[in-house]
């Protein structure tokens, strides 16, 4: 199949139109304007400050999307998840197939371009040098078929120095804040998947919104401070995205990938769990999961905790390695 794709054209063309939309509020901040997003009857939770509810299931766009049989299923999946509620979308600039010619970011906009108000979109740069940060985020527009982003994140903090460094004056953050008050961007996030220690800095330094954790590093209730991301996050008031959710059956025999996901979402302070979906059926399945969803009780809770502990102890996890780049589908 072959992508279509469009110019983009951008709504602020002078200062005169950026300064006036700095004085603008970001997109339904508060919680009692009506939502333009509809979730069609799924359960919903608060993502953090952005004040916007999202559904419990969030549709991730990486690597086991980007497995999908083909371009037309993946796009069957996008359709059918957003006809049924699933409307918050995550995807990021490098996200695609390595030999393939085109990117998860554009599948996307190839439903974006005629349906993008129903759309809570996420995107991430992996950049750290401001020039590239900017060329990325003009991309991801492009790709994307769209004027704007609601959620953009810094991708995948690795330490403590790399939180300090995307802080720096005229760094990354300063970039992402231009746009934001320029109405490209509607709200700022971040994600990681090696260093907790490094996502509790970002959580508590900056005004950051929301943050994506892979679930490896939910251990706080062993006691160990650095597993400090979730809990700081929340007393921040950021809007919390689990990740890596049933990634431990890779890991791990005898998993039940409906019990994982309700085991995630029954988390503390988790707002939605991203996934990423490679068929119609499991998007299927999923959707019932979040539409009868319960917490899991305490002890259920306990036995999990437990079963997942070589999980938690970071056991033959490869974002935790080296070198590994999140999002690619060989």
């Amino acid at each position: 199949m072959k992508l279509n794709k469009i110019t983009r054209r951008r709504f602020l063309k002078n200062s005169a139109i950026a300064g006036a939309a700095v004085s603008l509020p970001s997109t339904w901040m508060c919680s009692s304007e009506k939502s333009p997003f509809n979730a069609r009857g799924l359960p919903t939770r608060m993502l953090g400050k952005t004040g916007i509810k999202v559904p419990l299931l969030t549709i991730g766009t990486g690597s086991r999307f980007m497995s999908a049989e083909s371009d037309d299923v993946r796009l069957e999946i996008l359709t059918y998840g957003l006809d049924h509620g699933l409307f918050y979308w995550d995807t990021a600039a490098i996200y695609k197939q390595q030999d393939a010619e085109h990117y998860s970011e554009e599948l996307l906009g190839e439903i974006l371009k005629d349906r993008r108000k129903e759309v809570f979109l996420a995107s991430k740069v992996s950049d750290r040098d401001p020039e590239l940060v900017k060329q990325t985020i003009e991309n991801s527009l492009t790709r994307l078929q769209t004027d704007y982003i609601d959620l953009y994140q810094v991708h995948s903090i690795e330490s403590v120095e790399d939180a300090k460094d995307i802080g720096a004056t005229g760094g990354l953050l300063e970039v992402l804040h231009k746009y934001n008050s320029e109405g490209v961007i509607r709200h700022i996030g971040f994600t990681g998947h090696r260093s907790a220690e490094g996502m509790a800095y970002a959580a508590g330094s900056y005004d950051f919104e929301t943050m994506i954790i892979a679930m490896n590093h939910w251990t706080q209730w062993e006691g160990d401070p650095e597993k400090r991301a979730i809990p700081t996050a929340a007393e921040n008031g950021l809007g919390i995205i689990a990740m890596k959710v049933i990634r431990p059956m890779d890991t791990i025999d005898n998993l039940d990938p409906e019990k994982l996901i309700r085991y995630a979402l029954s988390i503390e302070n988790i707002s939605t769990a991203v996934i990423g979906i490679d068929s119609l059926d499991v998007l299927k399945s999923n959707i019932e999961i979040i539409k009868n969803f319960e917490p899991l009780p305490a002890d259920e809770m306990a036995e999990m905790r437990m079963a997942l502990t070589p999980y938690y102890q970071h056991k033959g996890l490869d974002w935790m390695k080296p070198g590994y780049v999140d999002g690619y589908h060989a």
